[in-house]
């Protein structure tokens, strides 16, 4: 397929420097730090502070920031910019309670005017390019407006206006949460609006690289962000992309270790604390799924506490199922 850039999506506890690295290493053409809150951030909470460590080996990477009041929001980038991330990217889209519950993340998408604020604000408190990431809208009530205009194009246009450098659009509504699929109708028709001059970048359910083909032909975006799709399979990138990838079982598998042990690393060396982040990356991988008689071999390996036993729960399943 031709070369279309494929980004790797901001998740929290999930997009760390481990999991960046190996999807850089796999062809992701930019990279999302997980969610930093900006008021624990002013507040230099030093596990939030620490997500803003980024590589050089890296980039292009972008450090994503959420919050709620656009003073802490502009003070948040400001730190944020310390760090010399390539972009600087609001979360106008996370789902989950306890930040759109706060009225952050996709919350702000019942409260356009303050979205449009915090925009303004992060935008003119820093010099490094600023991108936003949103939903279709809060729910399938406010898809449209009034004159039948679809909300996020009306949407995108000003936020365009407010100076973001790119916007991501995630094709479900904040109700949806992660359930039924993904809409990319909407999002195309954000793309073909002859007013937007900005890339557009879609996401939701590309999971293949039959999809991801697809989702650049059709709607014409400009880059396709993939999230959960990635979770134990950072590869998928090179897959995508026609890049050389891991084939076999057991280079995919190594694959995982390598991950495992960098998880260690990031986790300060801390080998239960390595594995237990590094757990749900193993538990969705691609490479156990569809296994016979794997349900207690899967559970013993969720289990298992040490590199030791992590890695010669691994070698059976590829000695067994390879």
């Amino acid at each position: 397929m031709r070369e279309y850039p494929i980004y790797l999506a901001p998740m929290e506890d999930v997009t760390d420097p481990a999991f960046r690295m190996l999807c850089k290493r796999y062809g992701a053409d930019r990279v999302y730090t997980e969610f930093v809150n900006a008021d624990a951030l002013v507040r230099d909470i030093a596990s939030t502070t620490r997500k803003l460590t980024i590589h050089d080996a890296e980039r292009p990477v972008a450090i994503q920031i959420y919050g709620r009041e656009p003073e802490a929001m502009a003070d948040a980038a400001r730190i944020v910019e310390t760090a010399h991330p390539d972009f600087i990217d609001i979360n106008f889209g996370c789902p989950v309670k306890k930040v759109a519950g706060k009225g952050a993340g996709a919350g702000l998408l019942r409260d356009v005017p303050k979205m449009l604020e915090i925009t303004r604000a992060v935008v003119n408190a820093v010099h490094t390019p600023v991108t936003a990431k949103t939903r279709l809208g809060w729910d399938e009530n406010l898809l449209y407006l009034e004159d039948g205009t679809p909300f996020i194009v009306d949407l995108a246009e000003r936020l365009q206006d407010c100076g973001i450098q790119e916007l991501a659009i995630h094709g479900r509504t904040r109700s949806q949460m992660y359930r039924g699929e993904a809409d990319w109708t909407l999002i195309g028709e954000v793309k073909n609006n002859p007013r937007i001059h900005i890339p557009i970048i879609g996401n939701g359910d590309v999971c293949t690289p039959e999809r991801a083909k697809e989702c650049f032909e059709r709607y014409g975006v400009d880059a396709i962000m993939v999230g959960r799709a990635t979770f134990g399979a950072p590869w998928l990138f090179a897959e995508m992309k026609g890049l050389p990838a891991p084939k076999t079982m057991a280079d995919k598998v190594a694959v995982l270790k390598e991950h495992v042990l960098a998880s260690i690393a990031w986790c300060g060396n801390d080998e239960r604390k390595g594995i237990v982040h590094s757990r749900r990356h193993f538990a969705a991988s691609p490479v156990f799924k569809g296994l016979s008689d794997f349900k207690q071999t899967r559970i013993a390996l969720l289990r298992a506490e040490t590199v030791e036993d992590v890695f010669r729960m691994m070698d059976k399943i590829v000695e067994k199922w390879g």
